[in-house]
């Protein structure tokens, strides 16, 4: 533990992030490690994670791939509760017990999925950790293409289940 956090602290601030979510793909989720993400935004308010558009992740329309996309917003909702677990200081398992998306139209640029729940995604995880119960929580999720224009290319909402495990 004491050298991850010693290999953590010499990594400029700007890519801690984004070197956390790649290396939490590359030992646990392979998958997320291909796409390459990278964390734009990660506050007590909001996470913002860019999926770029690249030869991994498009399809034969060459837009985004629609389980590329669902990675997305994954990792931007899951990036979002992991920061308020963390802060928590407590042991909390997390999992997604189900999944909506709403595909509007084809995301044909590098995709910005972003969750705006951050303060109710901290009470929340003071919820669980006052309780012994597992608990849900809708988490909603929109991905844009910026640099083609502003409007939502999909959104999702995905079911955060948090438990706080028990001490052996």
């Amino acid at each position: 533990m004491k050298m991850a956090k010693k290999i953590y602290t010499m990594i400029p601030p700007k890519y801690r992030d984004t070197a956390m979510v790649r290396a939490f793909g590359l030992f646990k989720v392979p998958l997320l490690f291909w796409i390459s993400p990278s964390v734009k935004e990660l506050s007590d308010k909001r996470c913002v994670v860019k999926i770029p558009l690249s030869r991994r992740t498009k399809n034969h329309l060459n837009s985004m791939y629609f389980g590329v996309l669902a990675c997305g917003a994954d990792a931007a909702g899951g990036l979002a509760a992991m920061k308020m677990i963390i802060n928590s200081g407590e042991n909390i398992s997390l999992a997604f017990k189900d999944f909506h998306a709403e595909f509007l139209k084809r995301a044909e640029g590098d995709t910005y999925f972003t969750c705006d729940q951050g303060e109710e995604i901290k009470a929340f995880v003071e919820k669980v950790v006052a309780s012994d119960e597992r608990h849900h929580m809708p988490v909603r999720i929109t991905a844009t293409c910026p640099d083609i224009d502003d409007e939502p290319v999909a959104e999702f909402t995905l079911t955060l289940s948090l438990k706080k495990k028990s001490k052996k």
